[in-house]
């Protein structure tokens, strides 16, 4: 099953209410068939610009993020639910990049190198010298530069 991110921002409420709502959209999750991997509680703050949704007008929202797999035929119909649940401002569903959470493991040995023997910074170095250009050399038998104005 493939991974994905469920970025929801629901309607400003009390605290056992919006406990309620992320149980609701977890069991939604659930009954679809997916596993929930991380939820990310990302606070309260205001809105980029007022959102008219079922009829209200928002100024504040909560802000959460859902890492879930799920079978890809589920995305659709986890979609049409949560547009019609009012607590929802907004919802938006993405398919989570796989490589790079591949590409983040690492060892303790690599961390504890110098950084000048870290994989990392010698790509970094070799980025450079590849795109330094050459200047102009004082050691080429000439005692002036002969292009200068």
């Amino acid at each position: 099953m493939p991974t994905y991110e469920l970025a929801l921002i629901l309607r400003q409420m009390p605290r056992p209410e919006m406990v309620s709502v992320l149980k609701r959209t977890a069991n939604a999750i659930f009954d679809k068939g997916g596993v929930i991997r991380k939820l990310d509680n990302l606070g309260t703050r205001p809105l980029p610009f007022k959102t008219s949704v079922h009829g209200l007008v928002h100024r504040t929202g909560s802000y959460f993020v859902y890492k879930f797999d799920t079978p890809p035929a589920t995305v659709e119909d986890l979609e049409e639910e949560y547009g019609r649940d009012v607590d929802i401002i907004r919802k938006r569903i993405y398919k989570a990049d796989s490589t790079l959470q591949e590409q983040v493991s690492c060892t303790l040995h690599e961390e504890m190198l110098p950084p000048a023997y870290r994989k990392e910074v010698q790509k970094m170095v070799a980025t450079a010298n590849k795109n330094k250009k050459k200047g102009f050399q004082y050691n080429t038998g000439y005692d002036y530069y002969p292009f200068q104005k």
